[in-house]
């Protein structure tokens, strides 16, 4: 009842807080004699981790990844791999400044955990928000590294699409741009506007949300079940459990109550491989819980760092009003780092899918 699981066979277990003496993960199902090294797992906490840029928050964090358990040498090929046993994995904090946060230990941040952490359990890390901060995340991209190795013709990638009331052009849209900015922004040309934006929003000591995108390619058709199962539904929960998102799409989405019907029906054609070949995607991939073999399509919006300078109004613990101000080192826009996280959290859904469908049909 504690809700720090995810998944059916391919099962991800976080711990830790963002003050406490580190964060991690346990993974249990992952089958064995798959080659993992922690460089594997770092690879992608890299792409995480904080301040590596102006954009980001200046707490300086290595994020460097010890597989605890669950792994070993194969001696017919000295690679390090996979036991089929549980793999614990973690990641030491040394950057906590929690003096930052004492003169707000008995007021409840507006936006935050604070206040509902405290109703529902009469106590609250109020450094940083103890599991309601989005350094929890670290521990579920590294989970992500791992699901990916479950699933190796699969391609996952994510993109930040708009922030604020900026978007991008989609016809620049340029996977090979994603590594080449600090916002994993497709557009080359929408990055000047995002600098010149997000450099204002955080002198001003605010914050701003974001879209994001995120599409896999390579899921054959079938992965996912009906009904109480579906994978858009697996997708849309793993996604929105990501701290500060606020709405998923598939597909077109809400955009798809704008079509008529005969826009929006995916219409086929007879592939050469046996497969039909759709002529769109509206669907996003999936149809009735199932993968069409399409790439899946899913956008998801994050709210704006509640964490900024500007003074609000709030109360205490005492219900007594006051203002506050939140200090600290802060995202004025945490969707850029939401981007690996949206990745992992879409491998770790797709690796138990497969799983799951291969436990049922072979």
């Amino acid at each position: 009842m504690s809700h720090n699981t995810f998944g059916h066979l391919f099962r991800v277990t976080t711990f830790g807080e963002s003050h406490g003496a580190g964060i991690g993960c346990v993974v249990d199902g992952c089958p064995p004699r798959l080659a993992l090294e922690a460089a594997d797992i770092q690879a992608e906490l890299d792409r995480r981790r904080p301040g590596t840029s102006r954009f980001t928050t200046q707490r300086q964090e290595p994020d460097t990844a010890r597989i605890l358990s669950g792994v070993m040498t194969d001696d017919a090929t000295g690679r390090q791999v996979t036991t089929g046993t549980p793999i614990a994995v973690f990641i030491d904090n040394v950057d906590q400044r929690s003096k930052d946060y004492g003169e707000i230990r008995d007021k409840y941040r507006p936006g935050h955990a604070d206040y509902v952490y405290d109703a529902k359990y009469g106590i609250r890390d109020y450094r940083g928000g103890g599991r309601s901060s989005a350094r929890e995340t670290a521990a579920r991209v590294a989970a992500g590294a791992i699901a990916r190795k479950v699933i190796p013709g699969v391609t996952i990638r994510a993109a930040l699409v708009k922030m604020g009331k900026l978007a991008i052009d989609r016809r620049n849209w340029d996977w090979d741009q994603i590594g080449k900015n600090p916002f994993f922004c497709p557009d080359a040309e929408a990055v000047g506007r995002f600098v010149h934006y997000l450099d204002a929003v955080r002198r001003a000591g605010s914050s701003v949300g974001a879209v994001l995108e995120v599409v896999a390619e390579g899921v054959p058709p079938g992965w996912g079940a009906p009904i109480y199962g579906k994978l858009d539904a697996e997708l849309a929960s793993a996604l929105m459990s990501i701290n500060a998102v606020k709405g998923v799409e598939i597909g077109d989405g809400f955009g798809a109550a704008e079509l008529m019907g005969e826009e929006n029906a995916d219409e086929m054609r007879a592939g050469n491989d046996g497969r039909p070949r759709f002529l769109s995607n509206h669907a996003g991939g999936i149809l009735g819980g199932l993968a069409t073999g399409q790439p899946i399509v899913a956008r998801f919006a994050v709210k704006p760092t509640s964490s900024i300078l500007t003074p609000r109004k709030t109360v205490d613990r005492a219900m007594e009003e006051t203002e506050i101000v939140t200090k600290g080192r802060h995202d004025p826009c945490v969707g850029i780092r939401a981007v690996p996280i949206a990745e992992a959290m879409v491998a770790c859904v797709l690796a138990d899918a497969f799983l799951r469908h291969r436990g049922q049909v072979g």
